[in-house]
């Protein structure tokens, strides 16, 4: 009797049990199927997205980790173990990692999203946090910029991605933009014209767009020219370098002046 009795328990739970371990099973290899397929379209996006190697390979393990605990924790489940335990463990684990290293993390999630989002790369000028200079490394927790008197910068990325980027590299061509101030006794048509003519000479300077020479400003002691070539990006600094002085020249040789603040200081005798 006794006997009969276990024997019909042993059957039910077994079948039971046998489902259980089927359905566990099938969650496993499901998990496992979905874990590549989304670990795939990751390459993808970052192969795409041209992303450092040593962060696409940190990410594709993130993923899989992370993938593999839920998998694991829902295999617990399906055959009836208690998951609770582990995903306090797992929880307050976390927590005590977060507030240790929450400075460093925050860094590093910066370097990540610099990474993925590219607002700048390597070799590109920017101004970012109160600091301009050419971008030299892009790492997991810090960006170092070199400035052109040759100082190295070094600024963590979690103030990068808190402050505004200005990437002077970004597009092809950029504009220059100088103000020259000539007398008001001075031929007006005639300064721009010299201005214009020196401009357009100017190898750095591009055709198109068409550079502009207008009166921006009627100051105290001068008449204020904006002169605004365009030029392609790289050579910015070597067009500034020389098209100030080569307008300096002209507006000499064609005895034009260029005023400057001057005070008349006069003395009365008692």
């Amino acid at each position: 009797m006794d006997f009969e009795r276990y024997w019909s328990l042993i059957q039910i739970h077994g079948v039971d049990f046998a489902i259980r371990i089927v359905s566990a099973l099938v969650i496993y290899f499901a998990g496992k199927i979905a874990l590549r397929i989304v670990v795939s379209m990751l390459q993808k996006f970052l192969t795409h997205r041209k992303i450092d190697a040593t962060i696409s390979r940190f990410l594709e393990n993130a993923v899989k980790t992370v993938f593999n605990i839920f998998i694991f924790l829902a295999v617990l489940a399906r055959l009836g173990i208690q998951t609770t335990s582990f995903i306090a463990i797992l929880g307050a684990a976390s927590l005590a990692v977060g507030l240790a290293l929450q400075g460093a993390l925050s860094n590093f999630s910066s370097g990540i999203l610099i990474m993925l989002f590219r607002p700048f790369k390597v070799g590109d000028v920017i101004e970012t946090s109160g600091s301009t200079g050419g971008v030299e490394t892009i790492g997991l927790l810090t960006t170092e910029l070199l400035t052109p008197d040759k100082r190295q910068i070094i600024i963590p990325n979690s103030k990068v991605m808190s402050d505004k980027i200005i990437n002077y590299s970004a597009m092809e061509t950029r504009r220059v933009d100088l103000k020259i101030g000539v007398s008001y006794s001075d031929d007006l048509k005639k300064a721009k014209d010299v201005i214009t003519a020196v401009v357009k000479k100017n190898k750095f300077v591009l055709e198109e767009p068409a550079p502009a020479v207008f009166v921006a400003e009627l100051a105290d002691s001068s008449v204020n020219l904006a002169v605004r070539p365009w030029v392609k990006t790289p050579d910015y600094w070597d067009c500034m370098g020389t098209l100030v002085e080569e307008i300096k020249l002209a507006l000499d040789e064609n005895g034009i002046s260029i005023p400057f603040p001057q005070t008349d200081v006069h003395l009365f005798q008692k």
